[in-house]
């Protein structure tokens, strides 16, 4: 028996992934790869851990913390981006993206002073295999930084143009996806290489 559903029923909106799903393609492979480096890096970590431990011991926690914060803090100014957008506010999004450029590069100057300290101390990839982790995942987490950055800085310079909308912002969209990723990535980083004993 067929049942008639009345015309004035709610139509649910169809769900679907925000922004480029090539973007959501790269962000999985990204992750993927970050993934593999940690599980080796836990396996590394599990035959030589009072090595592990005593090195760990070297690196500054508070810059990493502080990292952190802004980091975290950055992916706050990206959601209000996007949000701002999606009500048609180019200027709130654009200063919200330059609110988390602001923030992105800070982590980029501390990571700088503390790769500087780490160089004037003698310290490289083949001191031990603790710091090959230690510089190896920092330095390419500080590349997919400077990519956000610069994927950010594209993106509001579009948003400033006025080539977003509250009906066509899939690119602000795509934009604060990858800068989650990235953010991500390091709340996982930060305490495996910084806290975990």
């Amino acid at each position: 028996m067929d049942v008639c559903i009345p015309s004035s029923a709610p139509q649910q909106s169809a769900r679907h992934l925000p922004g480029d799903l090539a973007m959501w393609c790269f962000i999985l492979a990204e992750l993927l790869v970050f993934g593999v480096f940690f599980v080796v890096y836990a396996f590394t970590r599990a035959n030589h851990v009072e090595l592990f431990n005593a090195s760990q011991l070297e690196l500054d926690r508070v810059s990493g913390a502080i990292n952190t914060v802004l980091l975290i803090t950055s992916s706050y100014f990206v959601v209000r981006a996007v949000d701002d957008i999606r009500r048609g506010q180019h200027k709130g999004c654009v200063r919200w993206l330059i609110a988390a450029m602001v923030c992105g590069s800070g982590f980029l100057v501390l990571k700088l002073v503390e790769f500087a300290a780490k160089v004037d101390a003698g310290i490289s990839m083949s001191t031990n295999t603790f710091y090959m982790f230690y510089l190896f995942l920092g330095f390419f987490h500080f590349m997919h930084v400077v990519l956000g950055m610069v994927i950010l800085g594209a993106v509001a310079l579009k948003a400033r143009s006025g080539g977003y909308s509250a009906a066509d912002h899939a690119g602000v969209e795509t934009g604060a996806a990858y800068w989650h990723m990235v953010d991500l990535v390091w709340i996982v980083l930060f305490p495996l290489i910084y806290v975990l004993h």
